[in-house]
C-alpha cells in the first residue's frame, strides 16, 4: 500500500512549523489537513476582532483549500466531503453562502459543527476536505 500513499507539498508551506502535511494522497483520494485563515507567510488573516474577520477568514480558508487541491492535481469540483468547524454557529448562514459561491452541483457531503476553539485562538473557522484526484 505504501506505493499508493503520498504527501502533497506546497511552497511556501504555512503548516510546516506545525509538522502537518497539507494533504495526503491515498490511491485516487486526497485527504486535506484542516485549512484555516493562515496565509502563505504563516500570518493569520482576519484575526479575531478585526473588521470583517469571519468573512476574511472564510475566504482565505477556501483559497487555501483550492491551492492544496491544485498542487495535488485536483480541483474544487472533485471535493466529495467537507467538515466545517465553527467557533460560533451564528456564522452558519455565511457557510451556506460560501457553499453556493465555491461549490457546484453535485454539492459535497458536509458536516458542520461548533467547537469551543481551534488550534490557534485567533481562528474562527477550519475546514477539512476529502477529494478525488
Amino acid at each position: 500500500m505504501s506505493d499508493k500513499v503520498g504527501m502533497v507539498s506546497i511552497e511556501p508551506d504555512p503548516l510546516a512549523p506545525y509538522f502537518i502535511a497539507p494533504a495526503r494522497r491515498v490511491g485516487d483520494l486526497l485527504f486535506l489537513s484542516g485549512q484555516a485563515a493562515i496565509d502563505e507567510d504563516g500570518s493569520i488573516v482576519g484575526a479575531k476582532g478585526e473588521p470583517g474577520d469571519f468573512d476574511a477568514q472564510l475566504e482565505q480558508t477556501f483559497a487555501n483549500i483550492r491551492r492544496v487541491l491544485e498542487a495535488a492535481g485536483s480541483s474544487m469540483a472533485n471535493i466529495a466531503k467537507v467538515t466545517i468547524y465553527l467557533t460560533d454557529m451564528a456564522e452558519f448562514p455565511k457557510i451556506i453562502e460560501a457553499r453556493k459561491a465555491h461549490f457546484t452541483p453535485p454539492y459535497p457531503a458536509d458536516t458542520t459543527v461548533q467547537v469551543t476553539g481551534l488550534a490557534l485562538p485567533e481562528l474562527l473557522v477550519e475546514i477539512d476536505v476529502i477529494a478525488a484526484v
